[in-house]
């Protein structure tokens, strides 16, 4: 049997109600741990990642320092192997880059479609027993 759709948390890539990304530390637009996206978020920050130590250097590369915390707005700083909603179209520049971190397409939003496609998405994505 299938969840319920929830329509303030979304779906994922499948269609299936969106799973959690990570709350440690706490990711998300909306900082609840879900990749989940309205319209006051322009960025959408849809995919979940695994950033690496070349993402990280690549998005800072890109005047997004994502490393350095930022005490006054509560963020800690990313560390490797720390899972954060990326930017659908960063994570696209990081993929043509090749330095795309992998992700976990069940706690990826359906609306990161817009810029990936699902094949990209399924071609780096974590194991489905680490996601």
């Amino acid at each position: 049997m299938t969840e319920p759709h929830d329509p303030v948390r979304g779906r994922n890539v499948y269609g299936e109600p969106l799973a959690d990304c990570g709350h440690a530390p706490l990711t998300g637009f909306f900082r609840d741990g879900c990749c989940r996206t309205a319209a006051e978020d322009v960025g959408e920050h849809t995919v979940c990642a695994v950033v690496t130590r070349e993402f990280l250097e690549f998005s800072k590369s890109r005047g997004n320092d994502l490393s350095t915390p930022v005490p006054a707005y509560g963020f800690p700083g990313l560390s490797p192997g720390d899972r954060w909603c990326l930017c659908a179209a960063r994570w696209k520049e990081a993929l043509d880059a090749g330095c795309a971190p992998q992700v976990d397409t069940h706690a990826t939003h359906e609306l990161a479609l817009r810029h990936v496609s699902l094949a990209e998405l399924e071609d780096n994505a974590v194991p489905r027993e680490l996601g």
